[in-house]
């Protein structure tokens, strides 16, 4: 549970730097909430990393994408070369990138790809449960134990897998107890036909397995991905860890849901980095009960939206951590309205 007089005093402190009081908004929120996630009003975001977590999805056979599984793999290995498009982001926010390879498709070992396989890629879910429920929970120790063994002040959480906004929406879909349309996107681009394709084939798998909207691991099981079930893992062990974690977008709220069902504590660690353009981010941001520090349209993955709001949180502990108050600037301080 969040530290009371941690969170209290971190915002006493915000309410003494020299500005309107609440000015900064979610930033400020942030701040105050890490205090009270870590029990210290000394806030440091110095150590950082972000866990990729990649795998591959059956359900890509249905034509609901528009490349092939093959580009899990290309990313993966370019994420491990330092050269996909969220590394010239991590460098410039000095935070460290590990990519994982949970099931990615006939993934050969490769240099810098964490191998923490549980099987090659996920069933097609529109004609068998996505995995067996015991590499479910397979999946989800692997991303909590990964997330308690960083030596990381801030974690981030993101993804690749070609299929996985499917995935992520029919695993939305059932949480939340929407219609597939409702939740579903184009991801990285579909046209209208490949839209109403991923529509169908989570209608038809949702049809096949019912899966249970009490229990996050038999959704995810059903429906969702390995890498989606290493997410739900790694929210649950940075809880445990008591160590803030920035969700990425739309297939990391998916997971992030799971996680709060599995253990509403859970959320108290969270901090949602961007909305992202798929059409359930704002339905999972308002379940998760988040407001999101950007807005920017952004829909890449890789935990790329993570990244980006690491140098704006610098900024607002910048602020946080100066010594610059009213006094200083010779004006009379802002004080709350009865």
């Amino acid at each position: 549970m969040p530290n009371a007089q941690a969170a209290s005093a971190a915002r006493q402190r915000w309410d003494s730097v020299g500005k309107p009081l609440g000015s900064l908004g979610v930033l400020e929120d942030a701040i105050v909430q890490i205090a009270a996630l870590t029990g210290c009003a000394d806030v440091s975001l110095e150590r950082r990393a972000l866990l990729v977590f990649c795998a591959d999805h059956g359900v890509v056979a249905e034509g609901v994408t528009q490349c092939g599984s093959d580009v899990t793999a290309a990313v993966a290995r370019a994420l491990a070369e330092h050269r996909s498009t969220v590394s010239p982001m991590a460098r410039l926010a000095h935070c460290k990138v590990l990519p994982v390879d949970v099931g990615m498709l006939d993934f050969e070992p490769t240099d810098g790809v964490l191998d923490r396989r549980i099987r090659n890629g996920t069933a097609n879910m529109t004609e068998g449960s996505a995995m067996t429920r015991s590499e479910c929970l397979k999946a989800i120790c692997v991303g909590a134990e990964l997330a308690m063994e960083q030596d990381a002040d801030l974690l981030a959480v993101g993804e690749m897998g070609i299929g996985n906004s499917t995935a992520a929406a029919a695993v939305t879909a059932v949480l939340l107890g929407a219609a597939p349309e409702q939740v579903t996107g184009r991801g990285a681009g579909l046209s209208d036909a490949g839209l109403r394709k991923k529509i169908q084939a989570i209608q038809a798998a949702l049809a096949v397995h019912h899966p249970d909207p009490a229990d996050p691991v038999d959704v995810l099981a059903k429906v969702g991905g390995l890498e989606l079930a290493a997410m739900c893992g790694a929210y649950l062990g940075a809880a445990a860890r008591r160590v803030p974690v920035l969700i990425d977008g739309f297939i990391s709220m998916a997971a992030a849901l799971c996680a709060v069902r599995i253990c509403d504590n859970a959320r108290h660690a969270m901090l949602a980095s961007h909305l992202s353009a798929e059409p359930a981010s704002e339905f999972l941001m308002q379940e998760l009960r988040l407001r999101p520090i950007l807005s920017a349209g952004m829909r890449l993955g890789e935990g790329s939206g993570a990244v980006a709001v690491m140098p704006i949180l610098d900024m607002a502990l910048a602020v946080y951590n100066s010594n610059q108050t009213f006094s200083h600037l010779g004006i009379e301080p802002y004080t709350k309205q009865s």
